[in-house]
C-alpha cells in the first residue's frame, strides 16, 4: 500500500485530471465549441458518452484517494448472481 504521501500526490493528479475533463465537458456541451483539445488529444461532441465514463471514473478515484486519507478503506464492488438450481 503506498504511503501518505504517495496517496496526496495521486489524489491531486486525480483532481486536476476530473476539473480538466469536467471544463472540456461543458464547453462541448455548451455548443460554445466543435471540438476541444486536453494535451495532445481532441475531442468533439461525439465523445461526449466516452468523456462522461472517464469523469465518472476520475470521481472514483478522487472518492477512494480521500477515502483512504481519511483512515477509510477503499470500496470494493462485488456482485450477487442468483441463480435457480
Amino acid at each position: 500500500m503506498a504511503n501518505r504521501t504517495e496517496i496526496k500526490a495521486r489524489l491531486e493528479f486525480w483532481r486536476e485530471a476530473l476539473a480538466k475533463l469536467r471544463k472540456a465537458y461543458l464547453a462541448l456541451l455548451d455548443g460554445g465549441v466543435k471540438s476541444y483539445s486536453i494535451d495532445d488529444r481532441k475531442l468533439t461532441r461525439f465523445d461526449l458518452p466516452e468523456l462522461q465514463d472517464k469523469i465518472e471514473e476520475a470521481e472514483r478515484k478522487v472518492d477512494e484517494l480521500e477515502a483512504l486519507l481519511n483512515g477509510g478503506r477503499v470500496r470494493k464492488s462485488f456482485a450477487i448472481l442468483p441463480r435457480d438450481w
